[in-house]
Formats: C-alpha cells, structure tokens, sequence
C-alpha cells in the first residue's frame, strides 16, 4: 500500500504508530506521486515525541514542498482537552531541543491551543468567579459543584484562596454529559478568548518569536541607525514592501453567516460600505462586569465591538436586496493582491531597547525576496522589532540619527486615528484624536490666534466647544484617509517632526 500511494497509484495512505517509524511518505523528488500532502491527524494522542515521529513522516527533506497538518477534532469540546496535552507538550519539546516553542509543533497547533497556559490559568480564576457570582447562564454554582466535585467556597461563603488547578478542572469536564461539556468549555473558552485578544491588542501575548507570512517581501531600503562602538554591530531600519494576495469571503458565505441565529445585515451610513454583524464572545472587566461583544465581518477583514461601541458607530441595518448588491461590488473592486510596507528594526538590538516603542514587544522574523533580472529570488531572512513610521521618527530623533523619513497622510492617520497617536508638526502644532459629537476627529492642537487665518485657508475649520476655540482637519470619507486634501496640505507647510523621547 505505501508504494501504491508513493507511485500515485493510490491517492489516500492510512497509517497508524506502527507505520510512523522509519518510513517516508512525503513528496520525494525521486517519488512519480509528488502532490501536495495533506496529513489529517485524527489521533493526536498524549506523548510528543510519537507525535513527532508521525508527522515526520510526510514532513522530510529532499521533497518538492512541505505538507498541510490538518488535526481533526468533532464538535465535542471535550476533545479540546487531548488537543492541549499534545499541544504543551510539543511545544515544551520543541523549546528543549530546538530552543525556540513552535518549532516543535511543526506551526500545526496555535498558542492558544494550549489550555494548560498562563492566560489559560487566568480565564479559569475568573471563570471560577463567575460561577460564583451566579454570571454564567449554563451553570450555577451547585450544580457546578455536583457535576465536578470542585468545591470553589470556602466555610463562610467566599472564593477559595487555593483554587482547583487548570488539569484538574478539565479532566473533571470530560466526566460530564457532552451537553454539559458543551456548555461549560464555550464559557471557560469565551473568557480565554476575550483574555488572549486583549493581550493581543496590548502587544504583551507571549507567542516567542511571530514569523511573517505573505506572498512576497522585498527589501527596499536599509538605513543604519545605530551601531556599537566596542564591537561594531549595526542597527538598521529596513523598509520592506509586502505584497499578500486578497482572499475575500464570497457571497455563497456570507449568505451562510447571515443566516446563523443572531446575524444582522449593517451598513455603514459614512462610507456606504456593509458588513455582517454576528454575536461573539462577552468580555469580563475586572469588577466582574459582562460586556456583550459583536463581530463584523467585511470582504477582507473584522473586527470586534463592544455593544456600547457598536451603538455609537455609523453602522445601521440594511434590507438583504441592498446588502447583496453592496457586498458584490465591494468584492468587483478588490485587486488580486494587495501591497502594504512595513518597517522592521533589524540587527543589534539590545543597547537600544529602552528606546523602542513599547506598545507592540513582539519578534517577528521573515525570509525575505531579492529581486534578480525582475524575478524572486530567495533573500535574507529578517528577524526584529516591527515600528511604525512616526515610531521610526521618534527612535532616529532619541538616537541623533539625522532622519530624512518622511510621514505621508496615510501615515499620519493610521497613527492618529487607528492607534490614538499624537503627531508633532514643525511650528510647534500637533495632531492628536479627539472625539465629538460621537465621532472621532483629527484636532489641531498648539496654535496660536495668528495662525489661524492661515490653516483656515487651507481647509482647516474651528468650532468653539465650552468657550474654547478648537481647531479640525476635515476627513471627507470613511475609512479615514479616503480623501483628505487639508492634511496633505498641512503636511506639506508643517512637517512632522520627531516627538521628544524620555527614557
């Protein structure tokens, strides 16, 4: 059977642990079948190293490309529970025999497959409170505690200090029902999932070193900004164009989504563009409060909204005859693939980390193209920190680098607008977001009264707001920076400036 499937005389290979020792079944260049491969682990079991030497053996050197894993899990939650085990321990493995998490998954499992993990031990905590607090509809807190066996209160009524651990908690879960299983992962996973995207959001998710993925990356410019002087390693800032190929979701799809219990077709009343609004995952703040979330999902991308945000947004519900109509020519107008740049502080890191941005701590390595007679060719592979352009601006300013780098008003209203930025403009005038009206705004901040005929003229306008006199850049159009004639304007009297570093 293996020489009928390697000959490509058989398309599909079963093999258990007793063919996943000291056989090959990848895609040998010496092989007549050298197709994709596409491992389904239906098993995963609980020792790493024999799931190792399984998917080993389609993952091998000599091969033409490298597999797909697929693990395979049925819709009961409690399988969840043998997927972490074998997730933990390959990654454990993997940091001991190859010094770095992932490898020893083979990028198969996903961090947060891992239900035995730090963020894991706290969305049990606060799930522990929940129950106890009577705040998770599935369960109540007897029921919980006949179910299990977990006693979570102590004698006079309160949380106990030593609570059941994370391993005990799940193997008591599968002894249940699976609708009991069912009902009480969704919860613990719910609260993990609000845990793990806030860390996320922060920059402070412990995922080791992240690698970049995309069609395509090409280094366009490298500039040296710092380098040591004892041993001579350098610092350099590269800026590398991204290509990624667009892979929208169909109407067949969302046709499908907007089906599901809860979905609301929205559109948004500024940019006249739509998107699927389905319920997700509640977030617990940490005086216990729910906050009931929505995802709206749009052609390329999502996002995640509190219902508070959601009622202050311009997204209102559309009929389906115009949401289709919306939905298709948005995904007429989207190209093949897209091209966005990227900045990434290479090199000797480091002597100067104090002076990086804090916001996003994460590494992040990629294999990079180089351009040979207008082909791809395999170039270097990039490993640092990510900045953005007003980032870069300030590490220059706080090294003495002289920085030549510009900000475009792209630029300026991603950091402004997406990331609550402040940007400082030569003269002594900044751009910061400012929210009025439920709307947010780019303000002009630092002027005086005799620069205001000036910015007037310009397209900038004021309003007075408790007696003071502010000043606006007009956006004509959602998403921001559709068309914005008044910033580029004022970008091109006031240059951006690095904003003052303190360390």
């Amino acid at each position: 059977m293996t020489y009928a499937f390697m000959d490509d005389e058989k398309p599909i290979l079963v093999f258990s642990d007793a063919g996943g020792t000291g056989r090959s079944y990848h895609a040998d260049l010496g092989a007549r079948n050298q197709r994709l491969r596409v491992h389904y682990l239906l098993e995963p079991g609980w020792r790493a190293d024999n799931a190792i030497q399984g998917l080993g053996r389609t993952h091998r050197t000599n091969q033409k490309q490298p597999p797909l894993f697929r693990p395979v899990a049925t819709d009961v939650k409690g399988e969840k529970r043998f997927l972490s085990t074998i997730a933990r321990r390959l990654d454990t493995l993997g940091a001991i025999t190859r010094g770095q998490r992932q490898t020893g998954g083979q990028g198969m499992f996903r961090p947060e497959d891992n239900l035995e993990s730090r963020y894991a031990r706290m969305a049990l905590r606060r799930f522990f409170q929940d129950i106890a607090a009577g705040r998770v509809d599935c369960c109540s807190l007897d029921r919980f505690v006949e179910l299990t066996g977990l006693k979570l209160l102590d004698g006079d009524g309160t949380l106990r200090e030593q609570l059941p651990p994370i391993s005990q908690f799940l193997n008591r879960v599968l002894a249940l029902t699976i609708a009991d299983q069912n009902a009480i992962f969704d919860s613990f996973t719910g609260i993990l999932d609000g845990i793990v995207e806030d860390a996320i959001a922060s920059g402070t998710y412990d995922v080791g070193v992240e690698t970049l993925r995309a069609e395509r990356f090409v280094v366009c410019e490298r500039k040296v900004i710092h380098e040591h002087a004892e041993t001579g390693a350098q610092t350099a800032a590269l800026t590398i164009e991204r290509t990624d190929r667009n892979d929208p979701m169909d109407l067949d799809a969302v046709r499908k989504l907007c089906a599901g219990k809860g979905a609301r077709c929205m559109i948004n009343e500024r940019s006249r563009r739509v998107a699927v609004c389905t319920p997700t995952t509640s977030i617990t703040a940490d005086d216990g409060t729910v906050h009931r979330r929505f995802q709206l999902r749009r052609p390329l991308t999502s996002e995640k909204l509190t219902e508070a945000q959601l009622a202050a947004s311009s997204w209102e519900p559309v009929d389906i005859e115009t949401f289709e109509a919306s939905w298709s020519a948005e995904l007429e107008s989207i190209p093949e693939f897209s091209t966005s740049t990227i900045t990434i502080i290479s090199g000797l890191l480091l002597p100067i980390w104090g002076y990086l941005p804090t916001d996003n701590m994460r590494v992040y390595r990629l294999q990079a193209d180089s351009v040979c007679g207008g082909k791809p060719a395999v170039g270097e592979r990039i490993i640092g920190r990510l900045v953005t352009r007003d980032q870069l601006m300030r590490l220059c300013g706080a090294l003495g680098v002289d920085s030549d780098i510009g900000m475009s008003s792209a630029d300026v209203l991603e950091a402004v607008m997406d990331r609550g930025a402040r940007v400082h403009l030569a003269g002594g005038l900044s751009l910061r977001r400012s929210r009025v009206m439920h709307a947010n705004r780019i303000e002009v901040t630092g002027f005086g009264p005799n620069d205001l005929p000036a910015l007037k003229a310009i397209g900038c306008f004021t309003e007075i707001i408790q007696w003071q006199t502010r000043l606006f850049v007009p956006l004509a159009a959602e998403p921001f920076g559709a068309e914005a004639p008044a910033l580029e304007t004022l970008l091109r009297n006031h240059r951006v400036i690095p904003a003052p570093v303190s360390i």
